[in-house]
């Protein structure tokens, strides 16, 4: 038997973070072609890059005998990114939004992310979530309550900017404390 389930987090081991910078390479460069050999650009400095892991638990019956317990392994893949930076005091940004081609079942990633990018800022005392939203996804970004401000183009591509209502996000416990993850630290991981 096997289950699967999602976390949101926000990468820090070497392997979430290698594994964040390749899926994002795999949507923006290769799939969607918006940039020509990486995506890595001046906010990832300071952002704090979030990843959805799809963990699948599986149970092996070793032995039909009552002495013998039951084995679990366990697997992991980032199948999700978002990454998430203040840009002055309040304000912050989420964008690189992107899931796995293999896992776009559903908006369940997307909007797991969503929901974990801005209720981390809001903790870390966001007064304003903004973000470029594609053109295509608008209308999924409506629905999570978040409202368009103007329509822009980036890299030939049409976008808006949205902005997230907060009172849907509401801060988490304080298990997600900003000095624990610094701004940036996962640039060495990079291209």
């Amino acid at each position: 038997m096997s289950s699967s389930q999602y976390d949101f987090k926000l990468a820090t081991t070497p392997e979430e973070l290698t594994a964040y910078f390749e899926l994002r390479r795999l949507i923006f460069v290769q799939e969607q072609q918006l940039f020509s050999q990486h995506d890595v650009d001046e906010f990832d400095a300071v952002a704090y890059p979030i990843v959805a892991v799809l963990s699948n638990v599986r149970d092996h019956n070793e032995s039909n005998t009552r002495n013998h317990p039951q084995k679990h392994t366990q697997s992991t893949q980032v199948v999700g990114v978002v990454r998430i930076y203040e840009v002055e005091p309040g304000v912050w940004y989420g964008g690189r939004l992107g899931t796995h081609p293999d896992h776009r079942r559903g908006w369940q990633i997307g909007k797991g992310l969503i929901y974990k990018a801005v209720t981390t800022a809001n903790t870390w005392g966001c007064q304003q979530f903004l973000a470029t939203v594609q053109q295509q996804n608008v209308r999924f970004f409506q629905r999570l309550h978040w409202q368009s401000l103007k329509e822009l183009s980036i890299r030939g591509c049409p976008h808006h900017l949205m902005q997230a209502d907060l009172v849907y996000y509401p801060p988490v416990a304080a298990e997600t404390q900003r000095e624990h993850f610094p701004p940036g630290a996962s640039l060495k991981f990079a291209i």
